[in-house]
């Protein structure tokens, strides 16, 4: 079965620092706001030929311990959660 990626768009509280938005503290999904405990993993990529998007990554722990992949766009400031369908819908029980 073929799986495809969704990207919603959601809010994100970040710590700034120098370089503007530099990581997540906490996103909003479905009404609700989750607590990030830790980044477990973070990496960029960009499309080819330059210029192109710079894509940030940022794969997080909740503190309802779900691990999610949150991703940045730094030239529009928007952020997006991540999920592979048919994967279920992230919940919030």
């Amino acid at each position: 079965m073929k799986k495809e990626w969704i990207l919603e768009s959601i809010e994100v509280e970040c710590y700034s620092g120098y370089k503007g938005e530099e990581s997540p503290r906490a996103f909003f999904y479905q009404g609700r706001r989750f607590a990030i405990l830790e980044i477990l993993d973070r990496w960029y990529e960009e499309g080819r030929p330059p210029p192109a998007l710079r894509y940030e990554y940022f794969k997080v722990k909740t503190a309802e311990e779900k691990i999610l992949l949150l991703r940045y766009i730094p030239a529009d400031q928007t952020w997006e959660l991540c999920r592979i369908v048919p994967a279920p819908r992230f919940s919030n029980h």
